[in-house]
């Protein structure tokens, strides 16, 4: 629904987003914010590209290097985790090999973001490698990146599915699945269960990060655009849905080959591609081969996802300014400049202290604006004005189920983000220094105060104007004022209405006409 509301409009204008928001001068800057927003995202995204490419280069050698203790990087409290040796592993006293090469050789992780510490060359040489390929599938345009998606997102599909089908067939898998479908309902009160629930779905949906704004400006304006976007979520449901099963039954069976309980084996975020499934992964007959496959499908899905962001902010820019840099080879070229600053600017998460900047630009630079810019896109543009143009589009009105949703589900929850909000915890013991969280506030107004500067830049100089006005006339009526004091005379108007009939009566009593200079006046002294 969501998506569908963003693709609707932009296919509607047939422009981007900053020329939508234009037809609301007032808002303006919301355009401007939210491709602050996809250059953030786009910036931190591709670093996850990065640890894929250097875990995809480690899994051809003989025997994988986070599968054992033998390495260099390796501590003394390395230990293999094994049935036989179960019960001597304390996660106090020992570290698995697998967590040790992804913080000491992947990362070379150090005790803070204090502590920034060197580049990473070999994983900086990955990033590199992303942004080159990165560039040379979007920089002819939406052509050349559609071709390029028939690829790289139908063949990870095709590795889920080899995946899936080595899972299932694992010993022990069954207990991963049961514990993937057996639901906690305790958890249902956890209000971050459902923060993280709906992150990502909105983050998966691409909703309000430019992507559907890109690509929906290229769609016929008659376009069904609704069958489109069903389709769309429909299928991400069903991908994510047996995804599950290929993850999870791997989980059950390194849970069952170390004689763990499947919660302790369970990782969240990069965690699960990063270490969890490596580790299950490293317990398969022909390991190397899984690691592969695995790794060739987290580099596609990334690639797919970076792709429409790049295509994205090169969109709003090119839109901007079409007779500048839609004519010659100007739109390559931004796309490099892009692509180079980016790429300088990720440098920075690619050193000792990279996983701590990356935390921060994952949970303050790409959140918020989301909610926001439907709060405002909604009950400005208005409900039935959206039903209106909708209709005139696709031939029908929707399920009214979304206008409630536009009207009074989205701003609740963005008002509920906002008072559940928690203060960001690396791995939910590590806080950061009071100028970290600073550099998280100002990721995060970075892209919200566009929408400010933007008011106050257009409307200084009307207030200014008006401001002067109001002032001077304000000065006038005070100087052409009566003192205070002054006793407070009758009306004028009941004053001479007074004096006219007072002369009739005189007149017709035959009295002596007092005129109004008779009146009596205080003498002067």
């Amino acid at each position: 629904m969501v998506s569908y509301t963003l693709t609707f409009k932009y296919q509607c204008i047939t422009v981007f987003l900053l020329h939508y928001f234009a037809t609301f001068y007032f808002f303006i800057g919301l355009g401007y914010g939210s491709q602050v927003v996809v250059l953030y995202t786009g910036v931190y995204y591709i670093i996850i590209l990065a640890w894929a490419f250097l875990y995809l280069f480690s899994s051809f050698s003989s025997e994988l290097p986070w599968a054992s203790c033998n390495n260099y990087w390796n501590t003394e409290n390395c230990k293999e985790l094994r049935k036989s040796n179960i019960t001597e592993y304390s996660p106090e006293k020992s570290t698995s090999p697998v967590i040790e090469f992804w913080e000491r050789r992947i990362l070379g992780l150090s005790e803070g973001i204090e502590q920034i510490g060197n580049v990473r060359w070999d994983l900086a040489l990955c990033l590199l490698l992303a942004w080159i390929i990165c560039y040379f599938c979007v920089w002819k345009g939406v052509k050349s990146t559609g071709k390029v998606v028939y690829f790289t997102a139908t063949f990870p599909y095709l590795m889920l599915v080899v995946l899936l089908v080595r899972g299932v067939t694992l010993p022990g898998a069954k207990n991963g699945i049961i514990f993937y479908l057996y639901p906690d309902p305790t958890r249902l009160t956890d209000p971050q269960v459902w923060m993280d629930a709906g992150s990502q779905i909105f983050y998966s949906y691409g909703v309000c990060t430019g992507v559907l704004t890109a690509l929906g400006s290229y769609n016929k304006y008659d376009n069904n655009c609704y069958r489109d976007c069903v389709y769309l979520c429909l299928l991400n449901s069903l991908t994510s849905f047996v995804a599950g099963f290929a993850i999870f039954s791997v989980l059950g069976f390194m849970a069952d080959e170390q004689g763990m309980d499947i919660s302790m084996v369970a990782e969240s975020g990069p965690g699960l591609a990063f270490i969890a499934y490596p580790r299950a992964v490293a317990l398969m007959p022909l390991p190397q081969l899984w690691a592969i496959f695995f790794f060739i499908m987290i580099i596609f899905l990334g690639l797919d996802s970076e792709f429409v962001y790049h295509e994205a902010l090169v969109t709003a820019i090119s839109d901007m300014y079409p007779s500048f840099f839609q004519t010659g080879h100007r739109r390559k070229f931004l796309l490099l400049f892009i692509s180079a600053a980016s790429f300088l600017v990720g440098l920075l998460m690619v050193t000792e202290g990279g996983l701590y900047v990356f935390q921060l630009f994952d949970y303050y630079a790409c959140s918020g604006m989301t909610l926001l810019t439907f709060a405002i896109l909604h009950f400005i543009s208005g409900a039935e004005r959206l039903y209106d143009s909708i209709e005139d589009m696709i031939g029908y009105r929707p399920w009214p189920f979304m206008k409630c949703c536009w009207k009074y589900l989205t701003p609740g929850t963005f008002i509920f983000s906002l008072v559940k909000y928690t203060p960001l915890k690396f791995n939910n013991v590590y806080e950061y220094p009071w100028w970290g969280y600073a550099i998280g506030g100002f990721f995060t107004l970075s892209s919200t105060l566009y929408i400010y500067i933007y008011i106050y830049n257009y409307y200084y100089y009307y207030f200014l104007f008006f401001y002067f006005f109001y002032f001077f006339f304000y000065r006038v009526r005070v100087l052409c004022t009566p003192a205070e004091d002054l006793p407070d005379p009758k009306h004028p108007k009941q004053k001479l209405n007074t004096v006219s009939f007072e002369t009739f009566t005189d007149l017709l009593t035959l009295r002596t006409v007092h005129t109004p200079n008779s009146l009596p006046h205080r003498d002067i002294v």
